[in-house]
């Protein structure tokens, strides 16, 4: 397993690095605005299911995504419901990406069923500023932001909890020092008629209910 420290590297070449770890199937651990994450290619299988096995994840539990612009959606979102994505799905999109917001929409057919659990959903995000956003701008394509712990165990914030938690079987790790913590990201389902709010986390429900309040106002 391979650390590299981020106040030791130029960004760039930590960027670069992580981007071939993902691209040839290995596992990353990255800080995001929260906790730390793990990642990997959103269309390897193989890596995705030692993804699951790593963090001991119940098969039921979907792998959420990130990624570093809005076009990126048409790889893991019908086209035809991209094309046509609803009015306040768009309004929460350029209100709160990037930032703690994970969007559910419906997923393309064909994705590996870790990324969806057999829901048909899939769900995805563009992080706020951190190491993450910067990678996900730059890969050019998403890759998994499920927290860097054990399932029922609190996510890790700094370094050194990540190696307590996976030591070697880690591919890569980016140590970016103590990330901020804090709540987990709010997710909300837009696969539907209406919005629903199906976690609330980082952003509150109040803020959210406002701001579609407001879009079916400026829409009257």
């Amino acid at each position: 397993m391979v650390s590299i420290k981020l106040d030791e590297v130029r960004f760039d070449e930590a960027v670069n690095e992580a981007i071939a770890v993902l691209r040839k199937g290995g596992i990353i651990a990255y800080p995001t605005e929260t906790f730390y994450g793990l990642g990997v290619k959103f269309d390897m299988p193989e890596s995705l299911q030692r993804l699951y096995d790593l963090k001991k994840r119940p098969a039921e539990k979907a792998m959420p995504l990130i990624i570093g612009h809005r076009g990126l959606l048409s790889e893991v979102v019908p086209k035809a419901w991209f094309a046509s994505l609803p009015y306040a799905a768009q309004s929460l999109m350029d209100r709160f990406w990037p930032g703690p917001l994970t969007v559910l929409f419906p997923a393309k057919e064909g994705l590996p069923e870790f990324l969806t659990a057999g829901t048909g959903m899939i769900a995805v995000r563009v992080p706020g500023e951190s190491f993450a956003l910067q990678l996900a701008k730059k890969t050019g394509f998403p890759f998994t932001s499920t927290s860097a712990n054990l399932s029922g165990t609190p996510p890790a914030v700094n370094a050194k909890e990540v190696m307590r938690y996976f030591g070697k079987h880690l591919d890569l790790l980016i140590d970016g020092g103590q990330t901020p913590g804090g709540l987990p990201s709010t997710i909300v389902d837009v696969s539907g008629a209406g919005i629903r709010i199906i976690r609330e986390g980082a952003i509150h429900r109040r803020e959210i209910e406002n701001h579609l309040a407001q879009c079916s106002s400026d829409q009257g």
